[in-house]
C-alpha cells in the first residue's frame, strides 16, 4: 500500500514525515482520517497522536457503497451520491479544523468496483481528498494494528468484518503475524444462491479455508468492525449485562452460540427497539450472525473480544516509533487527563509513592489500576461535590480508554467512588459492582480511602509530610509524621486516615516527629 511510514522508517505518501519527531508535535497535532468502507464512511480526528490518543471528532455515515457490488460490479449509485456528500463535508470539517493532509483509505468495494477508479477521481476533483484504496491483507494488517494500539499484549486472531469482506490476521508479541482476506461481508453473502443451505456451506467453505492457513484453537478472536459490535450489544441485552461498553466485551462460544439463535428469533425491527442500532447497520446481522457461529464452530477459540479499534487507529499505530509503542496506554490516558484536568499535575505519582506500603497484599496485575487512580484522583474536581463520586466511577467507566477489561473499568472507578465517599451505599452504580469479587470491591475500597487521606493529608507531596507502615502481624497502620506533617494532620486528615485503617482492619497509629 502506498502511504505508510514503515518499520524501518522509510517515508511514503500520504504520511510524510512522521507526527512524532518533537514533543510539542505530539501533543499539539491532530490527525484525521477517513475509511471508506463497503457500507460505512467515517472520518475521524484523534486529538493529539499519543499513545492513547482522544477522539476530538468521530462521525459516520452508512452509505452503503458496496451494496449490490457482487451482483453488479458497481459501486452502489445511491451509495456514491450520498458518499460524495458525506465527503465532501468531511474535506470542509478538516479545513475548518486546521487539519492537512487528511489521511483517507478505501477498502474492499472501491478496491473491486470497476467504477471505483472513477469514484476515486470525481473525489478528488470535488472534495481534493485522494482515496488511497488497500488490498485485503493490508486491510487486515492494519486492523490488526487498530487492536494493538488498544490491546498492547493482544495475542491470537483479529477478524474484521466490512459489508463485503471480512479479513483474519495473526497477532502475537506487539506484531501482526499471517493475514488473509475471505468474501465474507454481508453485502456479498446476500448475493448467494443456493438458500439457506447454500449460504451455511458457502460459509463454512470459506472459514475452513481460513482455519486451514491460520490454524484453529487461538487464545482469542479480537472482533472488529460494526456488525460483530451489533451482535455484541444484543448479546448484552440478552443476558442483562449491566454495562454497555462495547470494547472489550467478552463472549464466550457458547454465548456467541446462544446469541446467534436469539437472534434468529428476533426481527429487525425487534432488535433496534431493544438496542436503537440503525435500520442499514442491523439489517446485516442475521447475516454476519451467521459467519461469526462459523468462526466458532472451525477456529475453536477460547474467547472472543470485541474491539472498537480498528483500520483508523491502525493508520495511527503505523507511524509510532517503538518506543512509544511499547508504552501503557492506560498510564498514558491517565497521565495526559491529570495534565489537563488536575488542580495539581504531577501530585499523582506522588501520591502513589507514598500509599505504596499499603499495596503489598494487592495482586501484581493490580499495580498499573493503582497508578491510574492515583493519576485520576483529582481530574472530577470540577464537579459539584454531592456529585464528584458518581460523576467518576462515570467518566471512568464508560471513557474511551485502552487496555482496560470491564472489571478493571469497574475496580478503577470504584476506588475513585471512594476516593470522594466514605460509603458507596444506595449508589446508583451498584449494579456494575458485581463484576468484581468481594475481594476485588475491598481493595478498590482500601485504595480510595487511600487516595482519599493521602490526597488531603498533604497538597504539595505527603512523602514529605510523613511515612506509612503496615504492621500486619501488629495489627496496625502506623503513620510516621515529619516536622511538617505535625502541621498538616489536621482533623478531618486524622478522620480521613482513621477511616483507611478501619477499612484495613488495621489500628490506626499516629508517631509524632522526634
Amino acid at each position: 500500500m502506498n502511504g505508510i511510514v514503515t518499520a524501518s522508517g522509510e517515508t511514503i505518501e500520504p504520511f510524510g514525515r512522521s507526527l512524532f519527531e518533537r514533543a510539542s508535535e505530539r501533543s499539539l497535532s491532530r490527525v484525521g482520517v477517513v475509511d471508506v468502507g463497503s457500507n460505512s464512511i467515517r472520518m475521524v480526528v484523534f486529538d493529539g497522536a499519543a499513545r492513547s490518543p482522544a477522539y476530538f471528532y468521530n462521525e459516520k455515515v452508512m452509505a452503503g457503497l458496496g451494496q449490490g457490488l457482487a451482483s453488479t460490479g458497481r459501486l452502489n449509485p445511491e451509495g456514491v451520491q450520498r458518499g460524495m456528500v458525506a465527503l465532501r463535508r468531511f474535506a470542509a470539517l478538516a479545513e475548518g479544523m486546521g487539519i492537512r493532509p487528511l489521511t483517507c483509505v478505501a477498502t474492499a468495494a472501491v478496491r473491486e468496483a470497476e467504477d471505483g477508479p472513477a469514484f476515486r477521481k470525481a473525489v478528488e476533483k470535488e472534495t481534493g481528498l485522494k482515496l488511497h484504496v488497500i488490498e485485503g491483507e493490508e486491510e487486515a494488517r492494519l486492523s490488526a494494528q487498530g487492536v494493538l494500539l488498544g490491546w498492547p499484549d493482544a495475542k491470537g486472531l483479529v477478524c474484521d468484518i466490512g459489508g463485503n469482506s471480512m479479513e483474519l490476521a495473526e497477532v502475537a508479541d506487539g506484531r501482526v503475524g499471517r493475514r488473509i482476506t475471505t468474501p465474507l461481508g454481508p453485502f456479498r453473502l446476500q448475493q448467494v444462491k443456493g438458500g439457506a443451505s447454500g449460504l451455511r456451506d458457502h460459509i463454512r467453505s470459506a472459514i475452513e479455508a481460513a482455519a486451514a492457513r491460520l490454524g484453529r484453537g487461538h487464545e482469542q478472536i479480537y472482533l472488529v468492525g460494526g456488525s460483530w459490535r451489533a451482535i455484541a450489544r444484543l448479546d448484552m441485552e440478552r443476558v442483562g449485562y449491566p454495562m454497555t461498553v462495547l470494547h472489550e466485551y467478552r463472549m464466550s462460544p457458547q454465548a456467541v452460540e446462544d446469541t446467534v439463535k436469539w437472534i434468529s428469533g428476533k426481527s429487525v425491527q425487534d432488535m433496534r427497539a431493544i438496542t436503537g442500532i440503525s435500520q442499514s447497520r442491523m439489517e446485516l446481522v442475521p447475516l454476519a450472525s451467521l459467519v461469526l457461529r462459523q468462526l466458532v464452530q472451525s477456529l475453536a477459540p477460547k474467547s472472543l473480544a470485541v474491539s472498537s479499534y480498528g483500520i483508523r487507529e491502525g493508520l495511527l499505530y503505523e507511524q509510532m516509533p517503538s518506543g512509544l509503542r511499547s508504552r501503557d496506554p492506560l498510564i498514558e490516558a491517565a497521565r495526559f487527563a491529570e495534565r489537563q484536568m488536575a488542580r495539581m499535575p504531577g501530585f499523582g505519582k506522588k501520591l502513589y509513592h507514598f500509599l505504596e506500603p499499603l499495596f503489598a497484599d494487592f495482586p501484581p496485575e493490580r499495580d498499573r489500576l493503582i497508578r491510574a487512580a492515583c493519576l485520576l484522583h483529582d481530574t472530577t474536581w470540577r464537579t459539584h461535590p454531592d456529585y464528584r463520586a458518581d460523576a467518576c466511577f462515570d467518566n471512568v467507566t464508560r471513557a474511551n480508554m485502552a487496555a482496560l477489561s470491564h472489571p478493571e473499568r469497574v475496580f478503577l472507578g470504584l476506588s475513585l467512588l471512594h476516593r470522594y465517599k466514605n460509603s458507596r451505599a444506595n449508589s446508583p452504580m451498584a449494579p456494575l459492582f458485581a463484576l468484581l469479587s468481594e475481594k476485588e470491591i475491598r481493595y478498590a475500597e482500601v485504595l480510595g480511602k487511600a487516595m482519599r487521606f493521602g490526597a488531603m493529608f498533604s497538597v504539595k507531596d505527603p512523602a514529605e509530610a510523613g511515612t506509612l507502615k503496615l504492621m500486619a502481624k501488629k495489627k496496625k497502620l502506623e503513620l510516621k509524621l515529619s516536622r511538617i506533617g505535625r502541621a498538616l494532620l489536621g482533623e478531618v486528615a486524622e478522620a480521613r486516615f482513621r477511616a483507611l485503617a478501619a477499612a484495613l482492619d488495621l489500628e490506626p497509629v499516629v508517631t509524632p516527629a522526634d
